[in-house]
């Protein structure tokens, strides 16, 4: 059991790094391969596993962890203006200005980014993702990200972990 749950770390912390691998998938066909496996601590195991890998997102966009010399060159240079690039400026003014403001809307309401962010670990809209990036940049307290993102995670992780045994039960009926 123990080897399952350390895999089950391993693979939420690897997934909310480089999102190649669904963790959804992986629990649900974890748990209905392995049915003795207790749903709730499943579900914690791999929250803060998920929560673990977002995190460095997290302290990225807050500028706490810099990025290697190469991915910092790369993503901040100045590149010159091209015509497929200034089309793509143009096409993409109205997303740059929205995503300004929200960003903006986060600075003045601290508590409404929580909300967001709270929501976004539970559901996964707005992408869980973009809302880690977005919690660093507006300098949500890390203690805040870590609770809230925990909390979420954890009963999204342990409902998924607890439908296939669910599920099963209807079927047998």
């Amino acid at each position: 059991m123990v080897g399952w749950l350390l895999l089950s770390f391993g693979v939420a912390f690897g997934s909310a790094i480089l999102p190649v691998v669904s963790i959804e998938m992986f629990l649900i066909g974890l748990c209905a391969s392995q049915p003795t496996l207790p749903w709730l601590l499943l579900g914690a195991i791999v929250a803060a596993g998920q929560v673990g890998g977002k995190t460095l997102y997290y302290l990225a966009a807050k500028g706490t962890i810099k990025l290697p010399k190469p991915l910092h060159d790369r993503l901040h240079r100045e590149r010159p203006p091209t015509p497929r690039r200034e089309r793509w400026r143009a096409r993409t003014k109205k997303l740059r200005a929205r995503l300004d403001a929200l960003r903006e809307r986060c600075h003045r309401h601290p508590h409404w980014m929580a909300g967001t962010y709270g929501v976004s670990s539970v559901v996964g809209l707005p992408p869980y993702m973009a809302t880690s990036v977005l919690a660093g940049l507006v300098r949500m307290p890390l203690a805040t990200f870590l609770a809230t993102g925990f909390v979420g995670r954890w009963l999204r992780f342990s409902l998924l972990a607890a439908s296939p045994a669910l599920f099963a039960g209807w079927f047998h009926y």
